[in-house]
């Protein structure tokens, strides 16, 4: 048991370091080019007025005024495409690193319990959760399932302890992965 947490431990270090290492290849590839400072700055400014723009409008507005607030919601759409295009070139960077990292670590932890979930995990997650694993006891947590869930919280954290995390208006306009697209029935 003893190794267990300690394995658990060594994981969550490994994941603060990665997502360390991480934000600093994004640092030196992105946040600090001049073009990513220009288009993030118009992408905030954009949201807020775009924000201000969508809390004034009533539902009388007149097509002049759905119209601009369309316009601005193509522009701030382009923006953030050109945006994600700036930091595509960190994302293949660190994709291959991650690879390389996985590798290894993968073969460190192959086939070792690194902590016992408190949950049987859905039957599609299982094949991740119990990953070269031996036995049937599905509780059993494998490196890779650990890896993933402590660097999907950790990453997004130390984001915004660095105060590199995209702001929430700007997050907002672009609507999430899971969430609806912003305010697409308010003028249908």
């Amino acid at each position: 048991m003893s190794t267990m947490f300690a394995d658990t431990i060594l994981i969550v270090f490994i994941s603060i370091c990665t997502a360390l290492l991480a934000e600093g290849i994004t640092w030196v590839l992105v946040y600090r080019t001049d073009k990513y400072k220009r288009l993030k700055a118009e992408v905030e400014k954009q949201s807020k007025k775009l924000e201000k723009k969508k809390e004034t409008i009533t539902e009388s507005a007149g097509r002049q005024q759905k119209k601009k607030i369309e316009r601005q919601e193509e522009k701030l759409k382009n923006n953030n495409r050109d945006l994600s295009m700036v930091r595509m070139k960190s994302m293949f960077a660190i994709g291959f690193c991650f690879t390389a990292l996985m590798g290894m670590f993968n073969s460190i932890f192959d086939g070792r319990v690194v902590a016992k979930l408190p949950f049987v995990p859905l039957s599609y997650i299982q094949g991740l959760s119990h990953r070269n694993l031996l036995g049937e006891d599905y509780t059993d947590c494998s490196f890779i399932f650990l890896y993933i869930l402590c660097t999907m919280s950790i990453r997004q954290n130390i984001q915004k302890m660095l105060g590199l995390a995209p702001s929430r208006a700007a997050t907002k306009q672009a609507g999430g992965f899971l969430g609806p697209p912003p305010q697409a029935a308010k003028f249908s």
